[in-house]
This record gives C-alpha cells, sequence and structure tokens, in this order.
C-alpha cells in the first residue's frame, strides 16, 4: 500500500447506500474533495469496497476528485474494478478498454543434433544419457612407430566433432583416450630393435655380414613366396631389390680387395638397408633370450612421447584423461576375472578368451552387433590379436574359432606380470549407444598401411603445410568418409586459407581507419539490408549442416559463399568510392573467427581473423607494428603524390619497390587502389614471397605472350606483303602438281591429267585471281608511295 497513515480512514457507508450511480458519484466527489489522495494517500478497505463498485472514472470533467481517485486507487491496485489482474485496462478519453490477448509467434521446429552411428549405420539423434554430459571413449595409437596422416585423419577429426559438440552445441565433454602401450607389434618391434642394435654393436665384418644377409634373406624369401596380398607382396619385393642392391658393392669390393673408410660406408649402407630382414632373422634365433622387461617399455614411451608432440603440433585439444595399458594391468585382471564370472570367459593354457558361442547365445546379448558380416572373418580376427598370437599352439586353445584373447599367457622373450591364470564384463547390452569411425585416409588414391611402408608421416606432412591448412583440407571433407590426401586436396585448402585469409585482412584494414564513435553508425542503404538478410540466411544453413551428422563440408561452403558475397559488396563499394559498412562487415568477420576457433583452425589468442607470427604473438604483433606502418603508408601516400605532381620517376620506382621488394621482406604487403587509401596488411613472410615470385613468373609469361604475339604479327605480315608481291598472272603457274595449262592471263584451264577444269572449278579461280589483283595492286601504290619494300 502506498503511505502509511489511517488517522483520517473514510467512512463510505453512507455514500454507498445511494442507488443512483449518478448521484452516488456526485456524493463521492464532494466527501472526496476534503482528502488529500495523493500524497501520504493511505488506502483502506473502504477505498477498496468504493472502487469496486465503480464501473470506471467517470467521463463529467467536472467530478475532478473521482477520476483522480479512481486513478490513484487503480495504480495502487495494479488492477481495475472489473477484470482485477495488473495492467487489465488502459485509460483513453472514453474510459476503459481490455489489451488484446498475446500469444507468442508460431515459430520453427529447432532441428535436432544427429550424428552417423556405426552401431546402426545412420542418422541418429544424439541424446546424452545424463543431460548435457558426454562421456566419450577414443582408441587411441599403439605407440610403437612414428604417428602417421592416418592419424592425424583421425584425431584431427575426433578434435573437430569434440570441439563442435563442446563449443558449439554446449555439451560437457569428458574425452578419456587409451595408449596401447603393451602390444604384439610393440613387443616384437622393441625386441626386434635391441637385437639389431646388438649385433650392430658387435661391429660384424664385411664377409660375416654378407653371411649373415645371405642366411637372414633365405626365411624371408619364402615369407615372399607365401604371401598372397599384392600390396604386402610388392613392398617385400621392394625390399628385397633394395637389399640386393646395396649387398653388391660390398661384394665387389671384397672381391677387389678394398678396405678402410671406403668398404666401411658400404657396410654402414648394407646394414641400414638389411635392417628388417636381420631384424627378422635375429628375432628368430635369439628372441626367446629377451628377459628385460625394460626393453619393453622405453619404445611405446618414447613414441607416446612423439605422438603427444605431434598432436600438440596439429593444434589437437589435448584428452581430459589418458590411460594406458602398462598402467592399469590390475583393473585389467579384476576386469577378465569377471567376466570369466560371468561365464562369457575361459582359461586355456594360461590365456583367457572370450567365450563368443556362450555370449551369442545367451538371453539379452547379440554378439557382433557392430559389424555383424565381420563374424567368422578369421584374417580380419588374426590382424586384430596381433603377430605373436597367430600359431597353431594358440589357435588349439580355443574352443571356437571366432573367440579371441582377453588375457595372453606369455611366451619366452615377452613381457609379463602377474595373473589368476598362470606365470565382457557388465550385464549390459547397450554399454554404448553411439559409435563414430572416421573415414580412411588414401594417398594419392593408393591405401596408406605403416606394414606396407606407404605412409607420410605427421612431421613429414607438417614440413610442406601448416596444422590450419591440414584441418582446413579434413574440415573440407566429410569426418566419416575416405579423404585423399594429395597435391588437388591440399591446393583446395590453400585456395580456401587464402580466401578467408584476405577477407579478414581487408576487414581489418577497414576497422583500423580513424571513425568518430557516432559515424561508425550509418546509415543502412539496400546493400546493407540484403547482406545483413544473406548473413542470417548463411548462419542458419551453417547451424542445419552441424546439426546434419556435424556436416563441416556444407559449413566450409556455406561460409565461403558467404565471404565471396562480403567481396562482391566491398567492391562495388570501392567502385562506387565509399568506405564500406564497418560494423556489418566486423560482425561477419567476428562470426567466421568464431566458427573457425571453434573448429580449432584459428588459436585461442586471435580476436578476429587468422593470427600473423604463430601462436602467442598475433594480437601483440599486430597492434604494436600497425600503427607504425600505417604512418609508412600515409608518408608513401604524400611522396608518391608529389612526384606525380612534379613528373619525378625515380621517387616513383623508389615507392615501388618499398612495396614490391622490402616491405615483403617483412611480411607487410601495401596494396595501392586508385582514389583510395593504400591497404596495409601483415602477411607470412613466406607466403608474400611466394605472391612475388608468381607474379614475376605471370609478368613474364604476359612479357612472353606479347612477344609472342607480336612476332606471330610480323610474320603474317610479312607472309601478306609476299603474298601480295606475286602478279594475279604468275599466282597459279607454280602449282604444276595441280594444273597443266593456262590462258594468256595464267588462269589455269586444263588439270594435271589434261582435262579441262568445270565451270564451278574455273569459276572459282577466277575469285582468287581477281581478290589477288586488288592486293598486287594495293601492293603497286605502296611501293609508289614509298611505304613498301
Amino acid at each position: 500500500m502506498a503511505g502509511s497513515s489511517t488517522e483520517h480512514a473514510p467512512d463510505y457507508r453512507a455514500i454507498l447506500g445511494i442507488s443512483d450511480e449518478a448521484a452516488r458519484v456526485r456524493a463521492l466527489d464532494t466527501h472526496l474533495s476534503t482528502r488529500s489522495y495523493v500524497r501520504g494517500f493511505a488506502l483502506s478497505q473502504a477505498d477498496v469496497d468504493a472502487f469496486r463498485q465503480l464501473s470506471g472514472p467517470p467521463a463529467d470533467p467536472q467530478l475532478f476528485h473521482v477520476a483522480r481517485w479512481f486513478r490513484h486507487v487503480a495504480a495502487i491496485l495494479g488492477s481495475s474494478p472489473a477484470t482485477g489482474p495488473r495492467c487489465g485496462l488502459q485509460a483513453t478519453g472514453r474510459g476503459w478498454r481490455a489489451q488484446p490477448e498475446w500469444s507468442p509467434p508460431a515459430g520453427s521446429e529447432p532441428c535436432q543434433l544427429r550424428l552417423y552411428n556405426s552401431l546402426t549405420r545412420r542418422k541418429d539423434v544424439f541424446v546424452p544419457q545424463d543431460g548435457r554430459r558426454v562421456t566419450w571413449y577414443c582408441c587411441g595409437p599403439t605407440v610403437y612407430d612414428a604417428s602417421h596422416m592416418g592419424h592425424a585423419r583421425s584425431y584431427i577429426s575426433f578434435d573437430i566433432l569434440r570441439r563442435v559438440l563442446r563449443d558449439y552445441f554446449k555439451f560437457d565433454v569428458f574425452y578419456c583416450m587409451n595408449i596401447t602401450d603393451i602390444d604384439d607389434k610393440i613387443i616384437k618391434r622393441a625386441r626386434q630393435n635391441h637385437l639389431f642394435e646388438r649385433y650392430r654393436g658387435t661391429q660384424p665384418q664385411a664377409a660375416q655380414l654378407l653371411e649373415d644377409v645371405r642366411a637372414a634373406l633365405q626365411p624371408f624369401s619364402a615369407k615372399l613366396q607365401e604371401t598372397a596380398d599384392p600390396d604386402k607382396r610388392q613392398m617385400l619385393e621392394r625390399l628385397q631389390r633394395a637389399v640386393a642392391q646395396a649387398a653388391e658393392p660390398v661384394e665387389g669390393a671384397l672381391r677387389a680387395g678394398l678396405a678402410g673408410q671406403e668398404l666401411d660406408g658400404r657396410v654402414q649402407v648394407l646394414l641400414e638397408e638389411a635392417k628388417d630382414v636381420l631384424s627378422d632373422w635375429l628375432d628368430s634365433l635369439h628372441g626367446s633370450e629377451v628377459t628385460d622387461n625394460s626393453i619393453f617399455s622405453e619404445l611405446p614411451k618414447f613414441w607416446e612421447a612423439e605422438f603427444h608432440k605431434d598432436m600438440e603440433a596439429l593444434n589437437v585439444l589435448p584428452p581430459d584423461v589418458l590411460t594406458r595399458v602398462s598402467e592399469y594391468v590390475p583393473e585389467i585382471v579384476d576386469f577378465v576375472q569377471k567376466i570369466v564370472d560371468n561365464g562369457y570367459g575361459y582359461a586355456s593354457n594360461g590365456s583367457v578368451y572370450f567365450d563368443t558361442v556362450k555370449f551369442a547365445n545367451s538371453e539379452g546379448h547379440s554378439y557382433g552387433k557392430l559389424v555383424p558380416e565381420a563374424v567368422g572373418d578369421q584374417k580380419a580376427l588374426h590382424e586384430g590379436e596381433g603377430d605373436l598370437s597367430v600359431s597353431a599352439e594358440r589357435l588349439s586353445e580355443k574352443r571356437s574359432p571366432n573367440d579371441f584373447a582377453l588375457w595372453k599367457a606369455s611366451k619366452p622373450g615377452e613381457p609379463s606380470w602377474p595373473c589368476p591364470w598362470g606365470k565382457a564384463y557388465f550385464e549390459n547390452d547397450c554399454w554404448v549407444r553411439y559409435f563414430l569411425h572416421t573415414g580412411h585416409l588414401t594417398i594419392a588414391g593408393c591405401k596408406m598401411s605403416k606394414s606396407l611402408k606407404n605412409f607420410i608421416t605427421i612431421k613429414d606432412a607438417l614440413k610442406k603445410h601448416s596444422a590450419r591448412q591440414l584441418r582446413l583440407a579434413f574440415l573440407m571433407h566429410s569426418w566419416k568418409d575416405t579423404l585423399d590426401y594429395s597435391a588437388n586436396t591440399m591446393e583446395s585448402a590453400l585456395q580456401y586459407e587464402r580466401l578467408l585469409n584476405e577477407f579478414f585482412l581487408n576487414v581489418k584494414d577497414l576497422l583500423r581507419a580513424p571513425v568518430e564513435v557516432a559515424a561508425q553508425f550509418e546509415k543502412w542503404e539496400d546493400e546493407e539490408t540484403e547482406l545483413n538478410k544473406s548473413f542470417y540466411k548463411k548462419k542458419a544453413a551453417v547451424h542445419q549442416a552441424l546439426c546434419d551428422n556435424i556436416d563441416t563440408r556444407t559449413v566450409l561452403e556455406e561460409m565461403r559463399a558467404l565471404v565471396g558475397q562480403c567481396n562482391l559488396y566491398m567492391a562495388a563499394r570501392k567502385a562506387a568510392r565509399r568506405r564500406p559498412h564497418r560494423v556489418l562487415l566486423e560482425s561477419i568477420a567476428h562470426y567466421l573467427t568464431h566458427m573457425l576457433k571453434i573448429f580449432g583452425a584459428i588459436e585461442e589468442e586471435s580476436s578476429l581473423g587468422f593470427p600473423i607470427g604463430g601462436a602467442g604473438t598475433s594480437l601483440n604483433l599486430e597492434s604494436t607494428v600497425m600503427p607504425y606502418l600505417q604512418v609508412l603508408s600515409e608518408f608513401r601516400e604524400g611522396v608518391r603524390r608529389i612526384a606525380r605532381e612534379h613528373r619525378v620517376p625515380e621517387v616513383l620506382q623508389l615507392s615501388d619497390a618499398l612495396r614490391d621488394d622490402i616491405l615483403p621482406e617483412l611480411g607487410v604487403r601495401l596494396e595501392d587502389h586508385e582514389g583510395l587509401p593504400t591497404v596495409v596488411k601483415l602477411v607470412d613472410r613466406d607466403t608474400l614471397l611466394r605472391e612475388r615470385e608468381e607474379k614475376k613468373r605471370a609478368e613474364e609469361e604476359k612479357r612472353r605472350k606479347k612477344e609472342e604475339a607480336a612476332r606471330k604479327r610480323q610474320e603474317q605480315e610479312a607472309a601478306k606483303l609476299a603474298k601480295m608481291k606475286i602478279p594475279p598472272s604468275e599466282m597459279f603457274l607454280a602449282e604444276s602438281d595441280k594444273y597443266s595449262k593456262f590462258d594468256e592471263n595464267g588462269l589455269p584451264t586444263h588439270d594435271t591429267e589434261g582435262k579441262e577444269l568445270s565451270k564451278g572449278q574455273a569459276k572459282k579461280l577466277r575469285k582468287l585471281f581477281e581478290a589477288q589483283e586488288k592486293l598486287h595492286l594495293e601492293y603497286l601504290q605502296l611501293a609508289q608511295n614509298g611505304g613498301a619494300p
């Protein structure tokens, strides 16, 4: 209630008893004239009762006190006598009327995120089990060699999906990755490396090395003959040829009696080329003698560290938690024991196998539901279990050929851990509901495989292209489809990067131009309205594409189209000698930057566009250097203007040299535009130098084409002049292979066989004769006037 005094609470009983409403309102007006109901007005129940008897304020302007009292009571109660709810009536000159009913707009159904689920082989609506929380297990690498572009394909793609789920769709993603540091490949590679280095340490003499290489090639050749896979057979044949070629110089040196450094150099080459052949041979002879467990841990530790370095270089986010197999052996033992206790595992000769038949026949379970057609594929099973598990002894331990090892018994020369079995866990058929598998990577259309030695390491790839360029190449393709890593693929990524970078640089230049605070908010014309409409359409299309299995390929195409529209808008403004609308373009540039940040293609330090000078330096470099460059640019413009006015070409040449030769070496590009200020851009130095070389090549090609065109014109003119010199009476006489007789004017009358020419042929030759007459006459006139040689 407004006010607090109740000392003069009114008594309306006599007034409210008046039956005639008009008389009652007049009596109330007389009574209210004696009260203060504006300041310190205390509302009583009597006021409320009197208020409720009125349908509205009086229309008679003489009843001033009732009208004011009515409005004050209505304001205090927040209601009218008729309706009660707050703001239920609006005052007008004709009294009170109801506010129209409000309803929200119909809107549109929001799209739902759908992901391609390898389990169902369709795009399923993504619904986390626990609110916005997503628990994601990512199968990490088996660390026994350098990470290659196949790894980059998987982990960059998963990094993009993770970032989109976290930063765009705002899920709380918990990302767990395992590191397989106990594996048949690791055990075999570590053991073979150890044995080869021990052999190398003995410094075998040339003759002994040749003898050992020949011995090692015997089982290798047998393996080659047994290999049916054409790709693997081709790889083994290449290795065999390389060893044979490296052995020949050693054999020749021994026959020639060479010694010293010349022989030692050839021996070292043979050692390197025959490393794989010798390692297999040494492993077959001495593998069981390796008992030091540290040998099997050093190799995966080294390659795991290299893997993390590669991921950091690719701007791949680290996992929230990393699980190494070697650190979870006790938990694995407990896990396997639970599977055995549930009846789905069995011990056999110190190993434990998963009973696929019993699991498949049990109620509520189905075996092989992810890839049903692969059940029974023994080749795939052997590849999964590893090289050390494919033996007659191992296979005889299984109840069914389809059973697979949960725990392997160690043999001599292999590491071991204590377990209940000698020196599937949850009863849940839907433990994991979404399976994501990235597409494979090919190299120039060919299958890539580490086992085939047909792979490109991440470090080698980063020597040719930046992490951003590799990521853009992956973004331009569907994450679940095969990606071909080729020159064409990377050129497309480079062109896309250049397109975006030029747009960002142009917007930055626009934003650097000094302008008053109010002046930056310019009136929108039709061009700005249309561009803004397109902007919002593109944002909606991007959202639809991300909901559709995180379709980054479509997203990048929509972003490309948006940049293209902005470029057309800026070009039109430039042609009209008008500056583009800075606020609108800044908004678009920030949106594109935001999306590229979500995709991991822009580091966090950059506020707009791609960073300059590497991570951590972009903002400081640009904000520090650009004011000085702007002053230099303005000074140069002034000098050029004076040089043009006073016709001093030497100064203009120096100005061009500053733009074309000096500043590019410092990573600075100046763009001169007629009638507009020079644009200053900070660009990667290597990019500018490459642009300069391309410009020089283009200019050289243009000059060459110009000279070629001039030469052709000269040849054509010379040929025309030579033709003009021939009198028409002589033009056919040289064609004795076509004609045998001519008339007095030199026109042919008979062909080579002596037959008279037809009328049609004669008519055609007559036209040629008359045309030559005109040309020759023109020549004679030129010669008479001194204009022809």
